[in-house]
């Protein structure tokens, strides 16, 4: 029903929209008819599926709120075919509910006080101002003539303030040219942390221009009780919309009419409009701020891992030590202990019998409080191991949470914080997967936003992170498997479980032996799971097991295997892929495209491989900061109106979006990535205020 608006919404053909419907509708996810189901949808990627499927929901739920307006207003008997008709031809939800509003359940308001006395006659005489002596004609209803005049403008207000029409223009001026005032709030000024929103306690623009992370800093002040926020339009313009829509003559009844208008306006009228304009700015910088929010957790998901090695991860700390845990290859513990930095001797021969014992191979350390005086000690006593700074922003978080103490019941907080320091190091996305995305230290005001939305969006970038990668069927946590396309959390404890019953799997078709997993399931899950080692060694790719039987036929024409003809660019090379389209089998160039480019390096991982950063020796804190130097960072978070840098003090700096280019860019993260190496140069720093300025135009 709505494939021909969201086609042409989305400039696609309506084939495409109806098919990823389809198959929507059938259960499949996303990262599948991304990935399987190109000759479907006509080669979509995740982005435009998404679109499609988002836009369904806004007007399926646009229809939903259509369909309930109308059987009310027929229950109610207002359905007259003027309002029928406008309701049908409705097309957003803003314009559903104008309509609605006169008839909608509400508490007892004044203008129903005065229809329970009879004025709306009245009303309706005064508001036609066909009869300027129609205030005059007050004799025979209940009350002083002045009761029934003011009864009467109460009635006559609320009709305007439900005016549609009127509420539409109002609505136009307010888009265009309404001014968003912020202003401290009395005794608040010199408050606790007033400081953070001084740049608000006198200010003003225009709201349609105010970008997302002004409002949402002004909102958090206003929700703080620091701000005070009001939304205005020009007045005088105001006024004249007023009077060409309200008022339509000369005398002492359409000088009622103006007072109503005005009781409209002042206790109707602008209080909505104003209300709806700042929940339509939040909403608005809440979609910026998520959008931001998405993109760098998509980024630091997708870090590169370092892979299988053995670590000795540190979470640093002064006065309660250094917690220290040796970490196997597939980050399961092997011991933890703690050091102290002021016992030298004891901490070095501590870490030399760890590193031997357990055949440590890096370091991983916190890049929190103490982490650069660790990182200095440990490089001074162990020069030979490399080391690597990891954030460990939310790892306290996910210390202290079911996860962790499902995982680590018996071990203290701090222990469980430096095991996810060190798995962070060896695959990011299988551990930061375990700890909810907002507090992964990246974004803007992601506290601040709609949680519903936020949660949407994020859920959507961990499915999309994870199965971009491929998960390890034998190796992967519940936690990571969870957000495998198809499984869900029940289905991957019911794998864990099998796995620990039965052991490792030895081919995809074994899932099906799992408990309620099904052929769906499996069609959903099977190509984004990897078995290394086992029976078929395309099962250690991303091919999907629904078309092993045409790289068995491209082996044989090739007169060979498919153990052989995996990873062998010579023989790949010699195959046609238009040889094996198969229209039958919804089997066209795309997946087999995807298929040979995956055959040339089966289960490679395509986030490719962790660097380390060395920080200038000489910067540790932000007092040894001075203008003009030049500095070695990494880039830890984006937002929209520049860059945050790492550059080895604790606090980060800030590039704003003015000095990362000398093009024009909308945007940072068209020139950006997070975990981008970069030199910066030092604008300005405010110990005090603990802000540092950089910039990348040197």
């Amino acid at each position: 029903m709505h494939a021909l608006k969201i086609a042409k919404e989305l400039n696609l053909r309506e084939k495409q929209v109806d098919q990823v419907l389809q198959l929507l509708d059938a259960g499949a996810t996303v990262p599948f008819i991304a990935r399987y189901r190109k000759e479907a949808t006509g080669n979509l990627d995740e982005t435009q599926i998404v679109a499609i499927r988002d836009l369904f929901e806004r007007y399926d739920t646009l229809e939903k709120r259509r369909s309930f307006i109308l059987t009310q207003a027929q229950t109610l008997g207002k359905l007259t075919p003027e309002l029928e008709k406008a309701l049908l031809a409705a097309d957003d939800l803003q314009t559903l509910e104008d309509l609605y509003l006169p008839f909608k359940p509400r508490r007892r308001s004044k203008a129903d006080a005065a229809r329970e006395k009879g004025f709306e006659p009245l009303a309706a005489l005064m508001y036609a101002q066909k009869d300027q002596n129609a205030p005059g004609k007050t004799s025979g209803y209940e009350g002083t003539r002045e009761e029934v005049l003011e009864g009467a403008r109460d009635i006559i207000a609320e009709w305007i303030s439900e005016d549609a029409v009127l509420r539409n223009k109002l609505r136009a001026q307010f888009r265009q040219q309404a001014v968003l005032y912020s202003k401290v709030t009395r005794g608040k000024k010199e408050a606790e942390g007033a400081d953070r929103f001084a740049d608000y306690f006198a200010f003003s623009e225009t709201l349609k221009r105010c970008p997302s992370h002004r409002l949402l800093a002004m909102f958090r002040g206003e929700n703080e009780g620091f701000l005070k926020l009001k939304v205005l339009p020009d007045e005088n313009d105001t006024t004249l919309i007023l009077k060409r829509h309200c008022l339509h003559g000369y005398g002492d009844t359409t000088d009622q009419v103006k007072q109503a208008m005005q009781d409209a306006w002042d206790r109707l009228l602008q209080p909505q409009l104003e209300r709806e304009f700042l929940d339509e700015a939040q909403a608005r910088a809440d979609e910026d701020a998520i959008a931001v929010f998405a993109l760098n957790a998509r980024q630091l998901l997708l870090a590169p891992p370092l892979g299988e090695v053995r670590v000795l991860a540190i979470d640093p700390g002064f006065r309660t030590g250094c917690k220290v845990v040796c970490l196997t290859e597939q980050g399961d513990l092997l011991e933890h202990g703690t050091i102290f930095l002021h016992e030298p001797d004891q901490a070095q021969r501590k870490m030399g019998d760890w590193i031997q014992k357990h055949r440590i191979q890096v370091f991983a350390v916190g890049n929190g409080t103490a982490g650069r005086e660790t990182s200095d000690w440990l490089k001074t006593q162990f020069a030979h191991l490399p080391l690597f700074m990891v954030n460990e922003a939310g790892a306290s978080i996910y210390s202290a949470s079911d996860v962790a103490r499902e995982e680590f019941p018996n071990l203290d907080i701090t222990v469980r914080g430096a095991i996810s320091i060190g798995r962070r190091l060896q695959d990011p996305l299988a551990e930061l997967v375990k700890t909810d995305p907002k507090n992964i230290g990246v974004g803007q005001y992601q506290h601040d936003v709609n949680q519903t939305l936020l949660r949407k969006r994020l859920d959507t970038v961990v499915e999309s992170a994870v199965n971009s990668v491929g998960v390890n069927l034998n190796t992967a946590s519940p936690h990571l498997l969870a957000y495998v396309s198809g499984i869900g959390p029940q289905t991957a404890q019911r794998i864990a479980a099998y796995r620990r019953e039965n052991g490792p799997f030895k081919s995809r078709r074994a899932l099906l032996e799992v408990s309620r997993l099904g052929e769906k399931a499996f069609e959903q899950c099977a190509g984004f799971l990897r078995i290394r080692g086992g029976n078929n060694p395309l099962d250690n790719s991303a091919v999907h097991p629904e078309r092993y039987a045409v790289v068995e036929r491209m082996a044989k024409d090739l007169q060979t295997d498919v153990s052989r003809l995996a990873g062998n660019g010579e023989l790949l090379g010699r195959i046609r892929p238009e040889q094996y389209v198969d229209e039958k089998a919804q089997l066209g160039l795309p997946t087999l495209t995807d298929i040979l480019k995956e055959l040339q390096k089966p289960g490679l991982d395509p986030r490719g491989e962790a660097k380390a950063v060395q920080f200038d020796e000489k910067v540790r804190s932000i007092t040894d900061l001075e203008p003009g130097m030049e500095l070695q960072g990494i880039v830890s978070n984006i937002t929209d109106f520049g860059a945050f840098v790492d550059i080895g003090v604790k606090q980060d700096g800030l590039v704003h979006i003015s000095r990362i280019t000398d093009r024009f860019i909308k945007h940072p993260s068209e020139v950006l990535k997070l975990g981008q190496e970069l030199t910066v140069r030092v604008l300005d720093v405010d110990v005090q205020r603990k802000r540092i300025s950089l910039t990348l135009r040197f």
